[in-house]
């Protein structure tokens, strides 16, 4: 067994992850493509939204002083509609969305009242400014709409479109090289012969990275021959803000990535004291504006390179974007369904989260080996087991829920 006192923790492989870390520039888009794209800088409101006082229901319009009484109808006005001046004594069918006219200031919905021959009579007790949004009760003109390092989501997008917002200035998506390592692995679509497996790890990590704001644009397979590996790192470094590699940074002699980094540039991680993902590197590589790109070197195992992109891909892609909801996974604590007892590594268990009045349980899946990717569908967290402990069922345990932000 490795002696743990030499693997690197995963807090001090993450710090030497985001040391110096590249932070995008800023790029204007078209709100209509924005979504899930990171403001560069806040947005200030323009206009008070509501722009108008407007009736939050179908009614009637009328002064409060006139509560109780039976009021002729003056006027109708629907959404989008200019009303005249509420005439004294009178009130105005209003519809939703409809703006208030001048002289009144109270709507009752229309199953509350009385249709007469005289007009529509009104309960006594009705309060002030019953029923009606006043101008700028969400957003008021000259405040902070959204702030820079906000993620855009859907709710974002529709609080922009309240201002008229067209054009945003949002943070350009690191664009990532995604590479492939082993003869053994072939793309999904090709006949399968004796000892090659399909590449499960380019679809999920690709997915991932995308979840995660980032743009691949590299796809390539690289050979395991070590003078194909260098040329491929140092060409994809050149060329993207990120390079992620799967496979290749073990201790076997067809493994190349390691020696290819140190040969290029610097190795700052490799073996790292957590389960699975032990042999996961972190290093640069000089690009072609004479800095450095970082290199992330996960294990060939596709549940190890899961757990190592969640665990260090979106953070790394959170300090990119300046995206505070990106930088660090939500923790929950649950109690365990489970047994399982951990050696000196710090183990990531794939589980499931059961939400009750009793509170969150986490199921795990049965079998937890590395190469079973199977326990990642249907995980929802990773319960984090310290090392040298046992875990029964009933026991607190944290969980670092799997959200893409």
């Amino acid at each position: 067994m490795a002696d743990a006192s030499a693997l690197c923790s995963v807090e001090d492989a993450l710090a030497a992850l985001l040391a110096e870390t590249p932070l995008m520039p800023s790029e204007m888009v078209n709100s209509e493509g924005a979504f899930h794209r990171v403001l560069a800088e806040s947005v200030t409101a323009q206009l008070d939204v509501p722009p108008f006082a407007n009736s939050a229901m179908d009614g009637y319009a009328l002064y409060h002083g006139d509560a109780g009484r039976v009021l002729p109808v003056s006027q109708r006005i629907t959404a989008g509609a200019q009303p005249d001046r509420l005439a004294l004594d009178s009130c105005a069918r209003i519809f939703t969305g409809g703006l208030m006219p001048e002289g009144a200031d109270t709507v009752v919905m229309q199953e509350k009242v009385e249709e007469t021959p005289q007009g529509i009579r009104f309960p006594q007790s009705i309060p002030r400014y019953n029923n009606v949004r006043p101008q700028g009760s969400d957003v008021q003109a000259g405040s902070r709409l959204l702030s820079a390092g906000t993620r855009l989501d859907a709710a974002a997008l529709g609080h922009l479109a309240g201002q008229g917002v067209t054009r945003l200035r949002v943070r350009r998506r690191p664009r990532i090289a995604l590479l492939s390592t082993g003869d053994e692995i072939i793309e999904p679509g090709q006949p399968l012969r004796p000892g090659q497996i399909y590449n499960t790890n380019r679809p999920m990590l690709r997915a991932l990275l995308e979840s995660f704001g980032a743009e691949v644009s590299i796809v390539a397979a690289v050979p395991d021959q070590a003078q194909r590996t260098r040329q491929l790192l140092a060409s994809s470094a050149a060329d993207a803000d990120l390079v992620v590699t799967t496979g290749g940074v073990s201790v076997g002699e067809e493994d190349h990535v390691k020696a290819a980094i140190e040969s290029l540039g610097q190795l700052d991680v490799w073996r790292l004291a957590m389960k699975p993902g032990k042999p996961l590197a972190i290093g640069r590589i000089p690009d072609a504006a004479g800095g450095s790109t970082v290199l992330v070197g996960l294990p060939g195992n596709p549940v190890s390179s899961f757990v190592g992109a969640w665990l260090f891909l979106r953070p790394l892609l959170g300090h990119m974007l300046d995206c505070a909801e990106l930088k660090e996974l939500p923790c929950l604590r649950a109690n365990a369904d489970f047994t399982t007892s951990t050696g000196p590594r710090r183990h990531y268990m794939r589980v499931s989260l059961a939400f009750s009045s009793e509170g969150i349980k986490a199921h795990a899946y049965p079998d937890q080996n590395s190469g079973v990717l199977s326990s990642c569908v249907g995980a929802d967290a990773l319960a984090v087991i310290p090392p040298d402990t046992r875990i029964e069922p009933g026991d607190a345990v944290e969980c670092l829920w799997l959200s893409a932000g």
